[in-house]
């Protein structure tokens, strides 16, 4: 044994010097992983994976296969454009989409064939459990536009509304939308095809974060289930109330399944005895960030219960055990995302437990969970330090072994950071997670300028998640310590916890991120003349807020898609249950919202003196580009160095590769100007 550690260890010490800090290139060429479906032999994992032609400046998808218990992955598909929606055929084959059709392979990828033909335009595909029908969604025209009206304009452009909501997230209204078909189905043949939400105008699955989990069949294929919002206008701008619809396949008559269920309804999912349906249910309409709750109903009987009513955190998402005993569940814990269990009785009457089995433990997220296998769960995992990679959780014992290695290389050639939990004390005596990572050559004998990030939602949590743009790692690589907060609203640590940002976002929230820097500054290695602070979306409003109150705390900001000002962000939003819950409702109310004289940042820009970096997508329904323009003009006239930058072609996102390169590389010309 003496002789064997001296020759580990010198192996290690090789590694590591021939490890270097991630780059920018370098992040942008991982692969981005996606688990797909089990084989229909329940051996093998299909999974997608994203590469990014920067030359081209676009990203190409394609299918692997790889055995559950180990070995090496075999490319399926290699044509250009993306596969996804991977699904078991009823003849026992790969089926998929592609460039908006359903195509059918083997297992190997080979002998591949396109089932559907004509208008395509496919974004989630089904099978009935007895294989007879499809369901499957897409795009369709359903109200008149102005060119239906005046056909002669062809080289007009304008849209015209005559009520909300006219634009959405980073589209503008144009009278189509997403329905549900269903079609029979034999052989590879459709027949009978219809749609069942015919001349509505209405969406499933919903816009712009809807997918193949809004819609499902009934175990025994009598029916359909699916996920609307079945209003118009400005009842639909100030709502949040999705409920499910049950579709009688024979009858062709939909019925409304949860009518007295006020919030979020979705995620619909039938139980593998056919006999109960759960889904996720807020239950206030207008709080899109209310505690999700896990639903059970008896789909032939009259009960129906709320398994999680005494979870005290919400449920980012669930799937049935096998056996029909048990419920899976992700959810946020203590800066992560952890797997949970629930075991259910024999009779759910009165059943509301008190405790729940934690699966998983350890620094790390299980983002998505694809399917059980034996006493493995098959599901997706990250890390600060990890882009995404399949994975099988030992149920019982909580064990996580990997299924794949898409970036394995990659990441020996790079150098990980360290990551710190620290607990802060807040201004009224709580205790506050706040991660910090460290440059991957860090050195405690120097000292190094730090970045506070501010979180969005307000209510998204910050956990061992893996951004390609909000990167820490590659934050840390460029030379700064990164001070990552929990601040007020985010989940993970009790609902109170979670709630208390709505109505207060200049106070208690905002505080809590300056206790974060007055207590890590003081730390010998982090020069406390050298600090930014930088965030997108809340965190943008939050970079507003702190560049009005810092007291010197920052010598820089960078703001992305911010809340500047609060009378215009009412004014110009497209969601209002959004700004009708967090602000308050509007401005022009007697007496007003005590949030427009509290939280808006506009009320402190005579403090402004700090240079600030702005950037936006002028595609950003939610959140208007105007508000960072609003912001720029202040600045510039106030004298304060400042840099603008709007991407014309992106939303609330910058998806583009080459504009999230330009992105990555302003945000970091700007810090080595300023910090």
């Amino acid at each position: 044994m003496k002789s064997v550690l001296p020759v580990l260890w010198c192996c290690i010490g090789i590694s590591a010097a021939a490890q270097s800090p991630l780059t920018i290139e370098q992040l942008w060429s991982l692969g981005r992983v996606s688990a797909e479906a089990i084989s229909a032999d329940r051996k093998h994992l299909i999974y997608s994976v994203a590469y990014t032609d920067m030359k081209a400046g676009r990203t190409e998808r394609n299918l692997y296969s790889v055995p559950l218990e180990g070995g090496a992955a075999v490319q399926l598909t290699t044509t250009e454009g993306t596969e996804s929606n991977v699904v078991v055929t009823p003849s026992g084959k790969m089926g998929y989409l592609y460039n908006g059709h359903f195509w059918e392979a083997d297992w190997d990828g080979k002998n591949a064939r396109q089932i559907t033909s004509g208008e395509g335009n496919i974004i989630a595909w089904k099978f009935s459990p007895d294989g007879k029908y499809v369901a499957f969604a897409r795009e369709v025209k359903v109200d008149q536009t102005w060119q239906d009206r005046y056909p002669d304009l062809t080289d007009a452009k304008a849209y015209i509304a005559d009520d909300l909501m006219y634009r959405h997230w980073d589209k503008w209204e144009d009278g189509r939308y997403n329905h549900v078909f269903i079609a029979s189905y034999y052989q590879g043949e459709l027949t009978d095809i219809r749609d069942i939400m015919a001349g509505e105008p209405y969406e499933c699955p919903q816009r712009p974060f809807g997918s193949a989990e809004d819609f499902i069949f009934t175990a025994d294929a009598a029916a359909i289930i699916y996920v609307c919002k079945k209003k118009t206008g400005k009842q639909y701008a100030v709502s949040t109330n999705t409920s499910l619809y049950y579709y009688e396949i024979a009858k062709q008559k939909t019925i409304e399944l949860t009518p007295n269920l006020m919030g979020y309804d979705v995620a619909p999912a039938i139980s593998p005895n056919g006999l109960w349906l759960a889904w996720l249910s807020m239950a206030r309409d207008g709080y899109e960030s209310d505690k999700n709750n896990i639903i059970i109903r008896d789909l032939y009987g009259k009960g129906q219960w709320n398994i999680t009513r005494n979870w005290d955190e919400t449920i980012e998402s669930f799937r049935w055990g096998s056996d029909n005993k048990k419920i899976y569940f992700i959810a946020p814990r203590y800066g992560t995302l952890q797997l949970f269990e629930i075991s259910l009785p024999a009779s759910l009457d009165g059943f509301a437990p008190t405790s729940f089995r934690q699966v998983t433990s350890g620094r790390h997220d299980i983002v998505s969970m694809l399917d059980q296998v034996g006493d493995y769960m098959v599901a997706v995992k990250t890390d600060m330090n990890r882009a995404a990679e399949a994975v099988r959780i030992h149920l019982p014992t909580g064990t996580i072994l990997p299924i794949t290695h898409v970036n394995d290389a990659a990441y020996a050639q790079i150098k990980p950071s360290r990551i710190d939990e620290v607990w802060i004390k807040t201004t009224d005596n709580k205790k506050m997670l706040t991660y910090v990572i460290y440059p991957p050559d860090f050195d405690a004998s120097k000292k190094y300028p730090a970045l506070l990030y501010c979180q969005g939602g307000p209510q998204s949590p910050i956990t061992q998640f893996y951004s390609f743009r909000w990167n820490f790692q590659l934050m840390a690589a460029h030379g700064y310590v990164v001070i990552a907060p929990s601040r007020r609203g985010m989940p993970g640590f009790g609902v109170a916890w979670n709630e208390q940002i709505s109505g207060d976002w200049g106070g208690q929230a905002m505080q809590d991120y300056l206790s974060a820097v007055d207590s890590i500054v003081k730390w010998p290695f982090i020069d406390a003349k050298r600090v930014g602070a930088i965030g997108a979306s809340f965190g943008g409003y939050s970079v507003y807020f702190l560049a009005g109150i810092h007291q010197g705390r920052f010598k820089t900001f960078i703001a992305h898609n911010g809340v500047f000002n609060l009378k215009s962000m009412y004014n110009s939003t497209e969601e209002i249950w959004f700004t009708n819950h967090d602000l308050g409702g509007p401005w022009w109310n007697t007496p007003p919202p005590p949030s427009y004289e509290t939280s808006d940042p506009m009320k402190h820009v005579n403090n402004w003196n700090t240079p600030m970096l702005l950037t936006a997508g002028q595609r950003d329904y939610r959140i208007p580009y105007v508000q960072s323009l609003e912001a720029f003009q202040v600045l510039q006239i106030k004298g304060i160095k400042s840099r603008l930058i709007v991407f014309p072609d992106e939303g609330h996102w910058i998806l583009k590769p080459h504009n999230s390169i330009l992105w990555q590389r302003e945000f970091y010309r700007w810090l080595e100007e300023t910090l």
